[in-house]
């Protein structure tokens, strides 16, 4: 009867002890959860800058919730103590969840075209520097003859404070390379926040010009996003938000962002990066990039039927 007793009370004793031990896991998974809940939703808050403006190119408001196509447009800004900045990226990107489709199209920064708001031709990223992400979405819009919905502004700067947060990056390089001190062999290569900042800063020596450095900018953020996406990365994620925070701005709401999260994470699957053609011409001692009606008429063609818009 002793024996009895004692292992019934040892089989309490471990009931006990593996209810409080489950019991802590399971509070200290909601406090987790609770915490990063908390911080994207302080991260979202730092990043969102609403913008109040109307665009006839969309005869209906858009709704993520019922999974329709959209449009954002990133903006890699490059910007110095008492300079408003210039958008050095410019990529817009379309995003079609029937066709589970992204397609990426990096617009030259020397592209001569109207900015809209001022009342002049000029090149297409000092749009940014004359009206900030408002008046780059609508010249942007105008060019391309497409809605653009949202946009995303970049801190160039930041790239290094992101990739050290995702514990680096991997990219594919396609030719070796010297810059600032730095080397970059051909082939893939790992990179920390500040071997990237350099490796997508160099442009004059890519035998493709402004059009390579964009791939190159384009490479380190999707090694970002896949980095950020990894198991390893939750662990981390406290210096992952604060670096967001501190280097993105968007016009998208938590509301938004959670949608766009829930309902076209399939289209991420195909991403298709897309170029325009130009030629270089010099006004007034100026250069500018010359994109002829014919390839603007093809471009605007393709994304507008990605987006299902006339």
């Amino acid at each position: 009867m002793k024996r009895q007793e004692i292992d019934k009370k040892r089989k309490k004793t471990w009931i006990k002890v593996t209810s409080i031990v489950f019991g802590l896991l399971f509070l200290s998974a909601g406090v987790f959860a609770y915490s990063v809940w908390q911080s994207i939703s302080n991260t979202a808050e730092t990043m969102h800058n609403p913008i109040e403006r109307e665009t006839e190119k969309r005869t209906e408001s858009l709704t993520l919730e019922k999974q329709e196509p959209f449009s954002v447009l990133l903006l890699g800004v490059d910007e110095r103590e008492n300079d408003s900045g210039r958008s050095d990226t410019m990529i817009t990107v379309t995003v079609n969840p029937e066709t589970k489709s992204v397609k990426m199209l990096s617009i030259p920064r020397d592209t001569l075209t109207e900015i809209i708001g001022y009342g002049t031709e000029d090149k297409i990223n000092h749009a940014y520097a004359f009206g900030g992400p408002e008046m780059s979405m609508n010249t942007v819009e105008n060019l391309l003859d497409i809605p653009i919905d949202y946009y995303v502004k970049i801190n160039m700067d930041g790239f290094a404070d992101l990739v050290d947060a995702v514990g680096g990056v991997k990219v594919d390089n396609t030719f070796s390379f010297t810059y600032e001190g730095m080397h970059f062999p051909l082939g893939e290569i790992e990179l920390s926040g500040e071997d990237a900042l350099k490796y997508t800063r160099m442009r004059y020596e890519d035998p493709n010009g402004d059009f390579g450095r964009q791939q190159r900018q384009r490479q380190v953020i999707e090694g970002i996003v896949r980095e950020g996406l990894s198991l390893t990365s939750i662990t981390n994620f406290q210096t992952i938000f604060d670096a967001l925070g501190k280097n993105l701005e968007t016009n998208m709401t938590l509301s938004e962002l959670m949608d766009i999260q829930k309902n076209y994470g399939n289209a991420l699957n195909s991403i298709d990066q897309l170029a325009v053609e130009s030629s270089g011409t010099m006004i007034n001692n100026t250069y500018y990039g010359i994109i002829n009606e014919e390839e603007m008429l093809r471009i605007q063609a393709e994304l507008q039927e990605h987006l299902e818009v006339s």
